[in-house]
């Protein structure tokens, strides 16, 4: 259990920004070992399995998203922004995720023919039983997040998601090569989170007996509720495509389309989520200091855009010799909708940044109605895009995200202490350098390479890109470069 000085968070803002940078080369650092052992595993078991099976999968994620948001990580969120907690307020917490996730699985269960029925695929039903398995894990992995996120304790955290990363690759790659086909997307999820569940409780010692004596839990409570409607809109908006389309689209074609999506969104599904926790925990002690927390969203953007836009602009540059390598040949359907998602993704980016600096700013509504906007406007689009297949639904991203985004802006803004103009300037030196490099790539790509089987001709264009992407920042943003030597230097930042 962490001792009594982890829970009263007033540290000298030296000590904090050291918290901070250690966290990040913790959390973000970890993600990176943790992914890479996940992708080698993944990207083989893309070439084994087919787009079919990946369907199946992607239509028991509506139903795995939908109640998973509700799984009680908001209440541990609301733990990690109390000035003070002790043992009750930590048994509360853990007694609400037990029944929670409980009655969770349950629903699951239940709705599992319901779901087979809309998709009009049987096997549907089977699946989603077995992952209502997963719920039993929850309570024993967001408790010991909570305590170990309030102290911003990420080493350990670290060590836990290598570990689990690890059993779920190994369970993924076993179960593909002995021929289990969607079977192995349900096993490998259970075996990580599994893993994870013993590993955090462990290191956090957070095993304690529950209380289901809810009484002074009310600003927990009602901290994890409005979290968890946020949620709720995030769901429609981000769930919207596969929920539509896994009714007009057969397996294959559906399969196709959540493949390139989770390939576009590598970076914003795996590295800033776990950036997001490093910042909620850095902004809850910095909460009552709008300019301080402005400041440091600012800064957080221009660091995460500096690798973000190359990622996704050279992604939409090379999006054939990457699907022809990384997934094979089979996948080659999905080349015209890597391209396309590609250019959607830094509009996303920049969006899933601005609800931690809302919520621990104590004003976790903003995100709400940000949410609900967003399903607003992304439910319209897929509706239209679906009719044209997965580039429709890819077209409606591009069109779409960048609304929702404004609006976003519009409303979140003034909480979080920036300005529009900040985030420009911010934005601005990586977003010309990664058109700069996108434009070169394409150009030598056309003109320049000799014709190369997709592995030599993606090193080759990776090359020029880097060089290209490096060679401009260098020559004309040495500020930012400056800064981001500070960053990993630990000097003072100039603001």
């Amino acid at each position: 259990m962490p001792d009594s000085a982890a829970t009263n968070p007033n540290h000298a803002p030296d000590s904090l920004r050291n918290q901070v940078r250690n966290a990040v080369i913790w959390r973000s650092g970890s993600q990176i070992v943790a992914q890479l052992v996940q992708w080698a595993a993944t990207f083989l078991v893309i070439r084994i399995l087919d787009p079919h099976d990946y369907g199946l999968f992607a239509m028991t994620g509506v139903i795995l998203v939908f109640l998973n948001m509700l799984n009680g990580y908001g209440l541990a969120s609301g733990l990690i922004q109390r000035a003070e907690i002790g043992l009750h307020e930590i048994r509360q917490l853990f007694g609400m995720l037990i029944l929670l996730n409980g009655t969770l699985g349950l629903a699951q269960f239940l709705l599992a023919p319901v779901a087979a029925a809309y998709y009009r695929q049987d096997i549907v039903a089977h699946l989603l039983r077995v992952q209502a398995l997963l719920y039993l894990t929850t309570p024993f992995i967001a408790l010991p997040y909570a305590l170990l996120s309030r102290t911003m304790d990420f080493r350990l955290q670290a060590r836990v998601n290598i570990v689990a990363s690890m059993a779920s690759a190994a369970t993924a790659l076993t179960g593909a090569l002995m021929g289990l086909g969607v079977w192995t997307l349900v096993i490998a999820p259970m075996v990580l989170f599994g893993v994870r569940a013993v590993g955090m409780t462990v290191a956090a010692r957070s095993l304690v007996w529950p209380s289901f004596d809810f009484r002074g839990a009310g600003d927990i409570a009602r901290f994890g509720g409005v979290m968890a409607a946020g949620q709720l809109f995030w769901f429609l908006q981000s769930q919207a495509d596969v929920f539509i389309a896994g009714r007009h689209f057969t397996p294959h074609m559906l399969g196709i389309y959540t493949t390139s999506l989770f390939l576009t969104q590598i970076f914003v599904s795996k590295f800033v989520p776990p950036l997001n926790e490093v910042a909620f925990s850095a902004y809850a002690r910095m909460q009552h200091d709008r300019d301080a927390v402005g400041q440091a969203f600012a800064r957080s953007v221009r660091i995460i855009m500096v690798a973000a836009l190359p990622f996704y602009l050279g992604l939409a540059a090379t999006a054939e010799p990457v699907v022809l390598t990384m997934l094979g040949d089979k996948w080659r359907e999905a080349i015209p909708v890597v391209h396309l998602l590609a250019l959607a993704m830094p509009f996303m980016t920049v969006q899933v940044l601005i609800s931690p600096a809302c919520d621990a700013r104590g004003r976790p509504g903003i995100g709400v109605r940000n949410g609900a906007a967003g399903a607003a406007v992304m439910a319209l689009a897929f509706l239209v895009g679906v009719n044209h297949g997965p580039t429709g639904l890819a077209i409606a991203w591009i069109v779409a995200y960048p609304v929702y985004l404004g609006i976003s802006l519009w409303r979140s803004i003034g909480v979080i202490g920036t300005t529009l103009r900040a985030l420009g300037d911010a934005i601005a030196p990586p977003l010309m350098a990664a058109l700069v490099m996108a434009t070169i790539v394409r150009l030598a790509d056309t003109f320049v390479l000799p014709p190369l089987h997709p592995l030599p001709r993606l090193l080759a264009l990776v090359a020029i890109g880097a060089l290209a992407y490096g060679g401009w920042l260098f020559t004309f943003a040495r500020p930012l470069i400056r800064d981001l030597i500070a960053v990993i230097r630990k000097t003072p930042i100039e603001t």
